[in-house]
C-alpha cells in the first residue's frame, strides 16, 4: 500500500505542474489589467509604468511563471494585489468555512442518496419507484444556480425561516445559528451528487438482486428484506466510495457558483472576487489547492476502496 500510495503522489507531480502552466497562461491571456486597480486620473504614464514593474508585470510570462513557482517551492503563494495580505493567510482564512459546507453536503448526498437509492429498487416498478426515480431526473438537471433563487424566495422571502446571506448572523455564535445557515447551500451543492448517488444505488441493487447468492439465500427461507438489508446492500455500498471521490471536482467547482449566491465566507467567493478583480497570485493559489484537493481526494478513495474490497487491495 505504501509503494500505491508514493506512486500516486509521484504522479501527481507533473500533473500539477500542467495545471498551473494552463491556468497562469489562461489568466494572463485574460483580457483585463490588474495595474488598473492602482491607477489614478492623476497618474502619469511613467508613474503607471512604475506601478507595473514593482508588481513584477512587466516581464515577460514566462519569467512571471518561474518567480511564482520559485516562491511556492519556498511555500510563498505571494501577495494578493488587491488587500496585499499574503495569499496563503487569506486561503487558509476561508478554508474552514468551505470544508464545512462540502462535508455537510457529502453526508447530506450519501444518506438522502442512499436511501432513496435502496427504496427505488426495493420497490421497483411501484409508486414509489417512480416519484423517486423523477426527483432524481430532476435533481440531476436542474440548474444550481436557480435551485439556488427558489430556495431563497421560498425559505427566506416568502417563509423567513432561513437566512440568505453569509455564515453566521451578526452578534450571535451558536452552532444553530450556523447549522440554519447551512442548510440552503449544502441542498444546492449536494442535489445533483444526491441524485446521482440515487440512481446509481438503484441500478445497482436491482442487478444485485438477480444475482444467484440472492436467489440461494431466499431458497434457504430468508425473507427478500433481510437478504436486501443483510447482503445486497454491502455490495451495493462497496462503490460508494469511488463515487465520492470522483464527486469532489463537483463539489469545488460547485462551491463557487453556491458560495457567491450565498454569500458563503468560503474560498469559493474568494475565487470569484478574485477573478473580477484579476488578483493572480490569489487565482492561482485558489486553483492549485483546489486541484491538490481533487488528487488527494482521488487518492483517499483508492485507499478506502483497497481497505473495503479484498480484490483490489490484492492488486494494489
Amino acid at each position: 500500500m505504501g509503494r500505491y500510495i508514493l506512486k500516486r503522489v509521484l504522479q501527481a507531480i507533473p500533473i500539477l505542474i500542467i495545471v498551473s502552466v494552463i491556468s497562469f497562461s489562461l489568466i494572463k491571456l485574460a483580457p483585463g489589467d490588474p495595474v488598473q486597480a492602482f491607477v489614478t486620473p492623476k497618474m502619469s504614464a511613467a508613474q503607471v509604468e512604475m506601478v507595473r514593474h514593482n508588481l513584477g508585470l512587466d516581464k515577460p510570462i514566462y519569467i512571471q511563471y518561474l518567480r511564482w513557482v520559485s516562491g511556492v517551492l519556498k511555500g510563498d503563494l505571494g501577495y494578493s494585489l488587491v488587500n496585499y495580505r499574503p495569499v496563503t493567510a487569506e486561503i487558509l482564512g476561508r478554508i474552514p468555512a468551505t470544508l464545512w459546507l462540502m462535508g455537510v453536503s457529502l453526508v447530506f448526498s450519501v444518506i438522502i442518496g442512499i436511501t432513496l437509492g435502496l427504496l427505488s429498487a426495493f420497490h421497483k416498478g411501484k409508486f414509489t419507484d417512480s416519484i423517486i426515480s423523477f426527483f432524481s431526473y430532476i435533481g440531476i438537471s436542474i440548474p444550481s444556480f436557480w435551485f439556488a433563487m427558489i430556495l431563497i424566495v421560498t425559505f427566506s422571502s416568502k417563509l423567513g425561516i432561513l437566512p440568505s446571506v453569509g455564515m453566521r448572523t451578526v452578534g450571535v455564535n451558536s452552532f444553530w445559528d450556523v447549522l440554519k445557515h447551512t442548510i440552503m447551500p449544502a441542498l444546492v451543492l449536494s442535489i445533483q451528487n444526491t441524485a446521482i448517488i440515487t440512481r446509481y444505488i438503484r441500478t445497482n441493487a436491482i442487478t444485485q438482486m438477480k444475482e444467484d447468492y440472492v436467489r440461494t439465500a431466499v431458497s434457504k427461507g430468508l425473507t427478500l428484506k433481510r437478504v436486501f438489508t443483510k447482503h445486497v446492500l454491502r455490495n451495493v455500498l462497496l462503490p460508494i466510495v469511488t463515487i465520492l471521490g470522483m464527486s469532489l471536482p463537483d463539489l469545488i467547482a460547485g462551491a463557487f457558483i453556491t458560495e457567491t449566491i450565498f454569500g458563503w465566507p468560503g474560498m469559493g467567493r474568494l475565487g470569484i472576487n478574485s477573478i473580477f478583480s484579476f488578483d493572480y497570485p490569489l487565482i492561482m493559489g485558489i486553483t492549485m489547492l483546489s486541484s491538490v484537493m481533487v488528487i488527494l481526494g482521488n487518492l483517499i478513495s483508492d485507499i478506502l476502496y483497497g481497505i473495503v474490497d479484498p480484490r483490489v487491495k490484492a492488486v494494489i
